[in-house]
């Protein structure tokens, strides 16, 4: 289950409908992201051999997303480019807390936000998109979207308590509907 607090504001899908070119750019850029995050706490908690094979497993899974949408990208005629990225994950991540486990515990919460928000918002886009090939494509990312969702609630749950991972679960799904709440300047997948 999805430990959001909010829904997507109803004039982010009408705007993601109309850029869909954009939304898959910005899409292989949060894959692309998504694995380096995977690969970064890899090399951040490397003392702690129980992550290892969980992140590396995201890790290639969310490159081997990347490498599908890029190729999307280009069989729809475009190339793969520098995007502005919105400001969604840098807000989120000013939850996170600085001591250790703490940081860890909230790092592993709001990562598991970005890919429940994914999931949402791909579900939405596979249920309203005409063109076949990216409504299938959505729709067969959404159990990935939630198992990972899950995956880092569950590494969470290494360091410390399921209880005290399930009390920052709600702090940060206070903090991140608020996040996502204000539409970005720009239409992204997390704007």
């Amino acid at each position: 289950m999805l430990r959001l607090k909010s829904q997507t504001r109803d004039d982010w899908l009408p705007g993601a409908l109309e850029n869909m070119d954009v939304i898959l750019l910005d899409h292989a850029h949060c894959e692309k992201k998504a694995a380096s995050t995977a690969m970064n706490l890899i090399f951040r908690y490397q003392y702690r051999p129980e992550l290892m094979i969980p992140l590396s497993e995201l890790a290639r899974e969310e490159l081997r997303h990347f490498e599908m949408v890029v190729r999307l990208i280009e069989q729809r005629g475009d190339t793969f480019r520098k995007l502005q990225p919105s400001t969604y994950g840098g807000e989120l991540y000013k939850a996170v807390r600085t001591a250790e486990p703490h940081r860890f515990v909230d790092t592993m919460v709001c990562c598991a936000f970005i890919e429940a928000r994914s999931c949402e918002r791909m579900k939405l886009l596979a249920e309203s998109l005409e063109d076949r090939v990216l409504a299938q494509m959505y729709a067969g990312l959404l159990a990935s979207e939630a198992r990972h969702h899950q995956t880092y609630l569950d590494l969470a749950a290494t360091q410390v308590s399921r209880d005290e991972v399930h009390e920052r679960v709600a702090v940060i799904a206070e903090h991140e509907a608020n996040v996502i709440a204000s539409p970005g300047a720009v239409v992204r997948l997390h704007s």
